[in-house]
């Protein structure tokens, strides 16, 4: 149980870094800007820090994610919305970003919800090879 643990928070602390880095090269090539949105971040320690250690944090549950009719991907991509609804409806709220980061152009859920289910994806891949078990439940 424990291997499963540390399985889990590394795959997503890595997968964290992964989809860090596409949201990164998605607003340094303004492809976020060129769909209205202002999310466009600067690849800083300050801003990775915490996205690799809540990426670890919110895969947890990951091994124990059990509906027994999804695939491993399934279930990252299912487990991924914990995460944007967190940003969307409580993070960016308190950031004065308005409710689903309105503020930073219409289509940032849209935004949100791929850079997570980018998360998500690589969550499930990643575990499932070095968490064992084919990604908890299958």
């Amino acid at each position: 149980m424990l291997r499963r643990f540390c399985a889990a928070y590394a795959a997503g602390a890595l997968a964290a870094l992964v989809a860090s880095l596409v949201l990164w090269i998605a607003g340094r090539a303004e492809l976020t800007a060129a769909v209205g949105v202002a999310i466009a971040p600067k690849l800083t320690w300050l801003w990775l820090a915490p996205r690799l250690v809540w990426g670890g944090l919110w895969a947890l549950p990951y091994p124990w994610v059990r509906p027994r009719r999804l695939s491993a991907v399934q279930k990252g991509l299912l487990l991924s919305l914990a995460p944007s609804a967190a940003q969307l409806f409580w993070f960016m709220p308190e950031q004065n970003l308005g409710v689903l980061g309105q503020d930073l152009g219409t289509f940032t859920p849209a935004v949100v919800v791929l850079a997570n289910a980018t998360w998500g994806w690589v969550l499930a891949r990643t575990f499932s090879r070095v968490g064992g078990g084919g990604g908890g439940g299958d």
